[in-house]
Formats: C-alpha cells, sequence, structure tokens
C-alpha cells in the first residue's frame, strides 16, 4: 500500500470518514480530525508504513493531500 491508500483506508475504517469526503483539498478538520485524532492517526501510518513522523508538523488545518505528501516523503521507494 502507498501513502495515500493507508491514510484514506485508516481515515474511513478507524475514523468513520465517508470514502467520498476524503479528498487531497479537504482540510483534516472538516473531516472531524482533530489534534487528538490527528496523533492517533499519526502512530497508525507510522505503524503502517515502518515510518518515523516525529519530524513533521502537521495540524487539523492541513489537508489530506498535505498529509499524504508528508508520509509520502519519508516511505522508502
Amino acid at each position: 500500500m502507498n501513502a495515500a491508500e493507508v491514510v484514506n483506508a485508516l481515515l474511513v475504517q478507524r475514523f468513520g470518514v465517508r470514502a467520498i469526503d476524503v479528498a487531497d483539498e479537504t482540510p483534516l478538520r472538516d473531516l472531524r480530525i482533530d489534534s487528538l485524532a490527528l496523533e492517533e492517526l499519526r502512530v497508525m501510518i507510522e505503524d503502517r508504513l515502518d515510518v518515523d513522523l516525529d519530524d513533521v508538523t502537521l495540524t487539523s488545518r492541513d489537508t489530506v493531500g498535505q498529509l499524504v505528501a508528508a508520509v509520502d516523503r519519508l516511505v522508502p521507494a
């Protein structure tokens, strides 16, 4: 799975977001991902993709696309 697939799957399966609502330009806060949920999501992404997101600064104001891009930069090719 690539970063986008993992992020989208987690948003839908773990956070109850409707798949139709997940788009690159959608702010995480519009998906009801607050700071606590974002931290949970970060840990899940780290576990699934074996990456370290400690140096990545994200807030619920960032978009799904920004999250995916940040994760994608850390995933080995």
